[in-house]
């Protein structure tokens, strides 16, 4: 069974978005990466580390799912956060590698997001330990929403210290067909 390209599409620009957005936040000073900018998770560490907090939750809620495909027995070691504004990694080069890491598994498990698997729903709590059902597919979907959402927020920042993020359009990963 192949995946869903729609969901290998998105992994891989949640991929290349990563690299190209940690590759700009690089060329900050520290104190600015960590410097409480007033979003949402106060500073550019804090949201980088946020998104690395929800894909990995989100990650092992998928991985709980008995029909959970192997590639996210990966996780197993890892414990799940918590909390939502966790630091987990308080240098950019430990949280990197994480999200490089994390980026390659999210790679292998999109492409095992069959129709069916996407058909099925996933019962899970949240991190108040309300309990939802809902579809696989809403699920996907949500996680790379996520990321998008967040790292438009870094972009923000980004642009407000004075740093060009360059292009983030998904279509620069989708091929000319003219």
């Amino acid at each position: 069974m192949t995946g869903d390209t729609r969901f290998t599409l998105l992994a891989s620009y949640n991929q290349w978005m990563n690299r190209s957005l940690y590759d700009t936040v690089a060329t900050l000073p520290h104190e600015a990466i960590v410097s409480d900018r007033g979003a949402f998770f106060g500073s550019i560490l804090g949201t980088l580390n946020h998104l690395v907090v929800t894909d990995t939750i989100w990650l092992k809620r998928f991985a709980a799912a008995p029909d959970a495909p192997g590639v996210l027995a990966a996780l197993d070691g890892t414990p799940m956060p918590a909390a939502l504004d966790a630091i987990l990694y308080p240098t950019l080069p430990l949280l990197r590698e994480r999200r490089e890491w994390m980026d390659a598994l999210i790679l292998q498990w999109a492409a095992t997001l069959t129709a069916e698997r996407l058909g099925a729903s996933l019962t899970y709590a949240n991190t108040k330990g309300t309990t939802f059902t809902r579809s696989v597919l809403g699920l996907a979907t949500h996680l790379f929403n996520h990321q998008t959402h967040h790292r438009g927020q870094i972009t923000t920042l980004l642009s407000q210290a004075g740093v060009d993020m360059g292009v983030t359009d998904l279509l620069a990963l989708v091929p000319d067909e003219g």
